[in-house]
């Protein structure tokens, strides 16, 4: 029987740590999004970083959903309902729009996209991290779905006029 080569064993070796590795981190249960079959969903998901606020990317177990962080500290879902003119809070942050939603309890904020369709929402404990931080990470993914409105101030979205 040959010796496997020294690059077959350091391949093994890396296959078997990298098993070893995933096996410590779970998948993470997400529920997928409505429209997350979208094709604007996929272009988003394969912009997403590494890294949201220093915490790294895992595997979630649904379409166009991820989660960063053990346990998962921030989790996107693409795909969701696209939100109307509301009088909910609005940021901007580097040219997208957010709608920021506040839980009861107030450790879970949920920022949903504001004028673009498929809408992606953002779940994240404000207390963990700056706000600023998490939506500054995943802005530039969420450029890949076209702006057709914009807030235009504090609790104040509306509808972008359409050309043509």
């Amino acid at each position: 029987m040959p010796v496997p080569s020294r690059s077959m064993r350091m391949a093994l070796i890396i296959g078997v740590l990298a098993l070893g590795a995933t096996a410590c981190s779970p998948i993470v249960d997400v529920d997928p999004a409505s429209d997350a079959v979208n094709p604007s969903c996929a272009e988003v998901m394969v912009s997403l970083p590494e890294e949201v606020a220093g915490h790294a990317l895992r595997e979630t177990n649904s379409q166009a959903t991820a989660a960063w962080g053990e346990p998962s500290q921030v989790v996107l879902r693409c795909g969701v309902a696209v939100p109307g003119p509301t009088t909910d809070e609005c940021a901007s942050v580097n040219d997208v729009d957010w709608l920021i939603r506040e839980s009861e309890s107030g450790d879970v904020w949920t920022a949903t996209t504001y004028g673009r369709n498929p809408a992606v929402e953002v779940l994240f404990d404000p207390n963990q991290m700056a706000s600023s931080t998490v939506l500054v990470d995943l802005g530039g993914p969420v450029t890949q779905i076209e702006q057709t409105a914009e807030c235009l101030g504090l609790n104040d979205a509306v509808d972008l006029p359409t050309n043509g």
